[in-house]
């Protein structure tokens, strides 16, 4: 015996038990007194017939058994509406009508539904219109090929496909429901939206003809210009041009996107505002923003992001990561052919890359020269490299670094193999060059004065400490290598390593960061900063004399080049 066949033996052998079981349910639903529904209103009032041209009556007519023909202007009338046709079929011991032809009813001064065939119900109030209907009603008109209208609450339902006109929207869907009283409507399955300005595709949507305000529930994805958005629940006005969109939802126009789980728009502003866990990207430029709110004027070319705003560029091998509390855009001389565009982060800007770290308390990027500058306190790492001033511009070209010019107080500092001793260059400017992102000259102008340690190649020991006080000092690299250093006319000192005299081993000025330094990508969110004493103070600067005058003759200093 099969395992299926022992199963209905069970059920066969316990059918009376499981019948008693049934019973006993019964009575208890029974002793827990009877269930209340809500019944549907039902009136007495009888359908009046107002005309026909011919009506006659056969009680024993197979195909209209109990039912008065009426041909020619048949006109009924039922609490407060009135219905025209052709003909007609009037049950009248049922209260109801069959109509055939050119049948129109007509509601107070506002509804209006017209089709090729209807069947009315008075006492439940109910029109069935079939083929070719046209529901109107203050400026809104419902075309399908089946609707039921139920004039007890004001709402008819199309289910065989129906299409809505209003103003200037058109709503296409399978099926549907349109409210005359509230003028509200409801959508279902394949539902398309479409006016001059964007196209919706859900499955789900709520529309107030009075408002106009759309409203879509699930999966959905509107169409506007070259924009495309995905969303799972979003609100739409045509008439005010506003959009609300939640659930995680992502706007994208070519290469950008932008995704939040609350996107704001309005079309009269072009304002754009993003909410929680905001993502910007360019594929095109490799470049994206995260933050916690965002603000957009497509008009203007105008932005900002706060709240634990991030900035990434991953035009390079490596991901460069940029934090502020806040970031601004300004755009200049748009839809022009010179546009160009400003990007200010402020303040306690903090960046990473593997190669580079900075921090500053602003700095400012402008494409128009191509130049990222940074103010108050700016601190630049390369490896083991440090370099600080008052103000710092870094030149780019092809997203890659060109030259950096470091104004005011710039100290530069390379920290040797030992940790404690440290390479010191200070000066008024200094400058740096760069070929293909890879460092090549270094130039330090006004007031030079240097710390140097040579480097034994033998056993990389330190041999001498070497001071030096100078106007200009050029030193060119070669793969990262100090080739040869250019001076003018110096002064110096050499002190053996084992006879450094105290305080000699560090300039004035002296201070290395590292605590301050970001350390990973996620690092750069904690801000540290200088002491109150380590903090640059304003200086007043001079122009350091490159020529000297004596006995009215012009003397060019000559310069001194060290081979390394």
């Amino acid at each position: 015996m099969t395992a299926f066949n022992k199963v209905i033996q069970m059920f066969a052998g316990h059918r009376i038990i499981i019948f008693v079981v049934l019973c006993l349910f019964a009575l208890c639903a029974m002793s827990s007194g009877p269930r209340k529904h809500k019944r549907r209103k039902t009136t007495d009032e009888r359908i009046y017939l107002v005309n026909a041209d011919v009506l006659y009556y056969d009680q024993f007519a197979s195909n209209t058994p109990g039912a008065q023909v009426l041909n020619g202007n048949v006109q009924f009338r039922h609490k407060g509406a009135t219905l025209w046709c052709d003909s007609a079929l009037f049950y009248d011991r049922e209260n109801s009508f069959e109509a055939y032809g050119h049948v129109r009813l007509v509601q107070g001064d506002s509804v209006s539904l017209t089709s090729e065939e209807a069947y009315y119900d008075g006492n439940d109030q109910m029109a069935e219109a079939r083929h070719n209907v046209v529901l109107k009603h203050r400026g809104t008109t419902l075309y399908t090929d089946s609707l039921n209208y139920d004039r007890l609450y004001n709402v008819g339902y199309f289910f065989e496909g129906g299409r809505m006109v209003d103003k200037k929207n058109v709503l296409v869907s399978d099926w549907g429901e349109y409210d005359t009283k509230t003028r509200k409507a409801v959508f279902n399955y394949n539902v398309t939206l479409r006016n001059d300005n964007l196209t919706i595709n859900t499955d789900t949507l709520h529309y107030d003809t009075r408002s106009s305000l759309a409203q879509v529930v699930g999966p959905s994805r509107i169409v506007s210009g070259e924009s495309t958005i995905d969303t799972k629940s979003g609100f739409y006005n045509s008439k005010t041009g506003q959009t609300q969109l939640f659930g995680r939802s992502k706007v994208m126009n070519g290469e950008k996107e932008i995704t939040a789980d609350s996107l704001f728009y309005n079309e009269k502003t072009t304002v754009s505002e993003g909410f929680n866990n905001v993502v910007y990207v360019d594929k095109e430029n490799k470049n994206s923003l995260e933050c916690d709110y965002f603000w957009y004027n497509d008009s203007t070319g105008e932005a900002m992001a706060t709240r634990r705003a991030l900035m990434m560029d991953f035009s390079q091998n490596d991901t460069l990561y940029v934090h502020s509390d806040t970031i601004r855009l300004y755009t200049y001389n748009i839809d022009t052919d010179s546009v160009f565009r400003t990007t200010h982060c402020y303040k306690g800007a903090r960046a990473y890359r593997k190669d580079v770290q900075a921090v500053c308390d602003s700095l400012v990027y402008n494409t128009k020269d191509s130049c990222m500058t940074m103010y108050r306190d700016p601190i630049v790492w390369n490896d083991d490299r440090q370099i600080l001033g008052e103000k710092i511009e870094v030149f780019m070209k092809d997203s890659t670094v060109e030259r950096t010019h470091v104004i005011g107080q710039a100290f530069s500092t390379e920290m040797l193999h030992d940790s404690i001793h440290y390479n010191q260059v200070s000066s008024n400017e200094m400058f740096a060059f760069f070929d293909d992102g890879n460092l090549y000259k270094t130039e330090a102008v006004g007031n030079v004065r240097t710390v140097f340690y040579p480097i034994d190649e033998k056993d990389s020991s330190l041999m001498l400490l070497n001071y030096l006080e100078t106007d200009t000092v050029r030193m060119f690299l070669q793969d990262g290598q100090l080739q040869k250093i250019w001076t003018p006319r110096a002064e110096g000192t050499a002190y053996p390593m084992s006879q450094i005299p105290p305080g000699k081993e560090k300039l004035d000025g002296f201070a290395w960061f590292d605590a301050i330094r970001p350390v990973d990508k996620n690092d750069i969110f904690n801000r540290r900063g200088k002491k109150a004493e380590e903090k640059l103070k304003p200086q007043k600067r001079h122009t350091a004399p490159l020529q000297q005058i004596r006995d009215g003759k012009v003397e060019t200093v000559k310069g001194v080049e060290t081979e390394l």
